[in-house]
């Protein structure tokens, strides 16, 4: 078996996803200082993560074409 290798874009669309965990555990303390920013901060680490993490082309592709 052959090791699937990634991308700096997975890696680092997993540490937006490890930020955006983060920031959702201390959403409280969050969301005083910073109010409705706390999730809108949130929001685009979330969705960031995921664009990099879409957007890796590598490994291995899930289907044959």
């Amino acid at each position: 078996m052959s090791e699937v290798k990634h991308g700096a874009r997975f890696w680092i669309g997993n540490g937006l996803l490890a930020l955006a965990l983060t920031s959702l555990l201390f959403m409280a303390p969050l969301s005083e200082s910073l109010g409705v920013w706390a999730m809108v901060l949130w929001m685009i680490l979330a969705a960031v993560g995921m664009y990099f993490l879409m957007t890796d082309k590598g490994g291995e592709p899930g289907m044959p074409e």
